[in-house]
């Protein structure tokens, strides 16, 4: 089921690292959750917040995948391009294959204009340069010039798929910043972000220790004492 992020939860994920997210959901269980080989286009992208929206690839084959297809307003690429819906994240499954381009700067400018809040590929993205300079939270694995239907036929939208070996559910949260993408399960959202909030708090405060000379042992990982103290070192930052 597709879900509306709500305001609150939407901007607490926002302020929380990737690294944060991943420790907090194999906390629960939830091991494979961060992309793997997938990465910004370039760097200083803007954070990326936003439900999957997705997109699957099938191997291309000569006789259907033309460039011609293209100009068919329901070829699922551009389906996707034009329906997935505002503040959601296009997530397309190119089977970890970057030989042929998943989409390149106009149809990611597209997808900006239209206010979609990102894209993910575990293929690859054309036109990089282009693309980088939007300023538009784009991933891939690596950049690749080939025009897709080379190797890629655009299958169907919001299913379930894979994306850099995570299985990605329509709905699902995703959250990406320099490090790469995490996929929150649509129904644990509210509750990670709060928590990632919570805990990016405290590794605050461990770090503001640390530069002070402080040993780990008895901070991190927090114990009772350390978040007490964790406690009053916050009302002092407030204050």
């Amino acid at each position: 089921m597709v879900t509306v992020l709500d305001d609150l939860t939407r901007e607490r994920l926002k302020t929380v690292s990737v690294a944060t997210l991943t420790t907090l959901l194999f906390k629960r269980g939830l091991r494979n959750v961060f992309l793997q080989s997938v990465h910004p286009v370039g760097p200083g992208l803007p954070r990326m917040v936003g439900e999957a929206y997705t997109l699957r690839m099938i191997p291309a084959r000569e006789d259907i995948d033309v460039l011609e297809a293209y100009a068919d307003p329901a070829h699922p690429q551009r389906h996707a391009i034009e329906h997935c819906p505002a503040g959601q994240v296009l997530v397309i499954d190119s089977r970890k294959d970057a030989r042929g381009a998943s989409g390149g700067d106009i149809l990611l400018r597209r997808l900006m204009v239209r206010g979609v809040a990102g894209i993910v590929t575990d293929g690859g993205f054309r036109d990089t340069p282009a693309v980088a300079a939007l300023g538009f939270p784009a991933y891939h694995q690596r950049p690749s010039a080939p025009v897709g239907p080379i190797w890629h036929h655009a299958a169907d939208t919001n299913l379930p798929i894979a994306c850099g070996d995570v299985a990605v559910y329509p709905g699902d949260v995703m959250v990406g910043d320099g490090e790469g993408v995490a996929c929150v399960p649509a129904g644990l959202a509210a509750e990670i972000a709060a928590e990632a909030v919570e805990a990016t708090a405290y590794e605050d405060f461990v770090e503001a220790q640390i530069k002070l000379g402080r040993r780990l042992p008895g901070i991190y990982p927090a114990t009772a004492e350390s978040r007490a103290e964790f406690e009053r070192w916050r009302q002092g930052q407030a204050s």
